[in-house]
């Protein structure tokens, strides 16, 4: 077996599966290989009722006792079964699952095992919880179990059995010596593929998961460093002279530039007139004021007579800042001439702007991914603007600044994600770095408050009166729909939940990254004008939305995302001139998960909760949640992991510096070189 064999090739994966992997994203051995799981399931020794603790998941010895029943609410099947087992009583519930109450026999004991909730009275409530037969739960008792990302009609066990088939048949070989191994302290690379998918203990996890954060981060700092090394050498022929246009567009705005704003304006100006091709980035808090700087970039560009592009992460973006552009191009009377280029574009709208691009006609060509494809051939193109530059890879980047063919091109990142000072100079060396550390006057700060799931009933209360005096709201969930992960809300059935406990007259709609890009734009459109008061979504509105009109944000399951992503969605809301609420709702008891979450609550600045983030995450938050495509990194998390890739960094170095050599195969540089 290799691994770029089909997974059709495995034992029990036929037609229909092949599809219903492909949805995953996975088509090969080797992809399958590299789907690690999102959590473990550690099958601990039943507990007592009377023991119990809300807010995490338990597993249960109980007797049924009574007749289970099924009621409907709302076009909803909602079942419900009491349970006892000597200390106290329980009850189960389950939603769309009516088949429930023929499984369960009264007077008969099952192992229950599920996410234990406060009740009515004191009493504990177990949702959506597994059954299992005494004897099923002692062969699993004491195991550590993967659990997988799912989609519908995939099941754990199935991903679970092809998994051992995968790992049975590949090997890893591994690119590091084992002087290497020892120094940076790192396992045999097939042995973590072993350990990361079934593990014997969390130790298991943790060293397996070390050593394939190292591999990810290595890989692309070798990369990336190698980069630097070619951008110190970019000569640009035509340096760019400064111009009235962006005096002008400064004195005709209605609001004045901060003071960082105007330090950072003048550091872009005189990059852009040196012949050293600029490669700086701009790191500022949502809100901070990044776009007008890059409109400025581009203005001075177009006013030189030369093309520049802004590429964003997503349609939603780029549409938005498209539309910004032309509202001020004909407001203030700009030379900016802006085009659109997206991919859900028709071939007859592509082809009418890749005329422009190429004759000149378009001096500003703002778009997603689209912008590196061949058709697009720039005719003088001097100034690529990324936002939200994490999101994309090294030579996404790198292609778009090589359409620049005539001269050496100015490259200007935006990220809103606050990177400490020592893990910055890591990820981008000696790219110059401006730092927006100060916000507009007019923004009222985010109130914000950390809860549990008992103020559930009063955050809906609170929502519907934001939504009744005219406001917008979001709801963010964990997951996109039930199984992905236990324990956790997922959108497709929360929305429904939400539907049915709101009044009718508040429009409820959802939003995840599973969708289709023209679906997605709908809603985020119909969202914007207000067509849609509150939309659950998952972290895919992290960037990419600007609803000044949305005042409330409720996160689920907060504890289960790391603080920098927290603040990022946070700063979805507080846009606009009315104040605005952020609701960190926890289902965890953990001290020092709410430790953490408590900082969001004492802070709105991104750089302190970075630091704070990067000294709070412990060893146990081995998975976060993300959604597929969101981050550069599988696994790797730069704040949790810092000291990792400090130490890929050096190993970097040394490769680069030629004390190491490392096989030079375009599979190692491409990140694919596992298994």
């Amino acid at each position: 077996m290799k691994s770029n064999d089909s997974i059709s090739t495995l034992k029990g994966v036929g037609a229909k599966t092949t599809a219903l992997f492909s949805k995953l994203h996975i088509e090969t051995t080797g992809q399958l290989a590299n789907y690690f799981p999102r959590s473990y399931d550690h099958f601990e020794d039943p507990a007592a009722i009377c023991e119990l603790v809300p807010g995490r998941i338990w597993a249960v010895r109980a007797c049924v006792t009574g007749t289970p029943s099924t009621v409907r609410a709302k076009g909803m099947a909602i079942t419900h079964a009491n349970v006892s087992d000597g200390t106290g009583a329980m009850r189960l519930t389950w939603f769309r699952m009516p088949y429930i109450k023929n499984v369960l026999a009264s007077g008969s004991f099952y192992v229950f095992r599920g996410m234990v909730k406060n009740g009515a009275k004191g009493t504990f409530v177990m949702e959506h919880p597994r059954i299992l037969k005494e004897e099923e739960y002692q062969l699993l008792q004491h195991t550590w179990q993967p659990r997988y990302a799912l989609t519908a009609g995939i099941t754990n066990n199935m991903v679970s059995k092809c998994m051992r088939q995968v790992l049975n048949a590949l090997a890893a070989p591994d690119y590091l010596t084992d002087e290497l191994l020892r120094q940076y302290r790192l396992i045999p690379l097939q042995e973590a593929y072993e350990k990361i998918h079934f593990p014997l203990s969390m130790e298991d996890v943790q060293r397996a998961r070390r050593r394939l954060v190292f591999d990810e981060f290595l890989a692309f700092l070798v990369q990336i460093k190698r980069q630097k090394v070619l951008n110190d050498q970019v000569f640009v022929e035509r340096s760019m002279i400064p111009v009235s246009d962006t005096v002008r567009l400064l004195e005709a705005l209605p609001y004045e530039l901060t003071s960082a704003q105007k330090r950072v304006w003048k550091e872009i100006e005189q990059d852009l007139g040196k012949h050293v091709a600029m490669n700086r980035l701009i790191q500022g808090d949502v809100g901070s004021g990044k776009t007008i700087l890059a409109f400025l970039a581009l203005l001075m560009c177009s006013a030189n007579g030369r093309q520049g592009c802004l590429m964003a992460p997503t349609e939603v973006l780029a549409n938005q800042h498209f539309e910004a552009l032309n509202k001020m191009t004909a407001k203030y009377g700009l030379c900016t001439r802006p085009v659109l280029l997206t991919g859900s574009m028709t071939a007859k709208q592509k082809k009418e702007v890749y005329e422009k691009i190429a004759s000149g006609e378009a001096n500003v060509i703002i778009g997603t991914h689209a912008l590196i494809q061949e058709k697009a051939v720039y005719r003088d193109l001097a100034l690529v603007v990324t936002d939200e530059q994490h999101r994309f890879g090294v030579r996404q980047r790198e292609t778009l600044a090589k359409k620049g063919d005539r001269d050496g091109v100015h490259v200007l990142v935006m990220s809103a994600t606050p990177i400490p000072r020592t893990l910055a100079i890591v990820l981008y060396g000696d790219v110059s770095v401006s730092v927006l550390d100060e916000m507009p006057a007019n923004r009222l700060p985010i109130k914000n408050c950390v809860v549990d799931t008992n103020f559930r009933k009063k955050a809906y209360a609170f929502i519907q009166a934001q939504v009744e005096a005219g406001r917008q709201a979001y709801v963010i969930c964990p997951m996109v729909e039930e199984g992905e992960m236990e324990g956790v809300e997922n959108v497709i059935d929360y929305t429904e939940k939400l539907k049915s406990v709101l009044p009718e007259t508040i429009r409820v709609a959802s939003l995840h990254g599973k969708m289709k890009p023209a679906l997605k734009q709908k809603i985020m459109d119909e969202f914007a004008a207000h067509n849609i008061d509150v939309l659950v979504s998952t972290t895919v509105i992290e960037v990419g939305i600007n609803v000044p009109n949305a005042t409330v944000m409720l996160v689920e399951n907060a504890e289960r995302f790391g603080l920098a992503q927290l603040h990022q969605l946070r700063g979805r809301v507080g846009r606009g001139k009315e104040q605005s609420f952020c609701i960190f709702m926890t289902g965890d008891d953990s001290g020092q998960k709410n430790k953490r979450l408590d900082v969001l609550n004492r802070s709105n600045d991104g750089f302190f909760i970075a630091n704070e983030d990067l000294k709070l995450r412990g060893p146990g938050d081995l998975f976060g949640i993300r959604q597929s495509g969101d981050l550069e990194f599988m696994l790797g998390d730069i704040y949790q992991d810092s000291d990792v890739l400090l130490e890929a960094s050096e190993l970097a170095d040394r490769v680069l510096s030629g004390e190491v050599v490392l096989p030079e195969k375009e599979t190692f540089q491409n990140r694919t070189y596992v298994l």
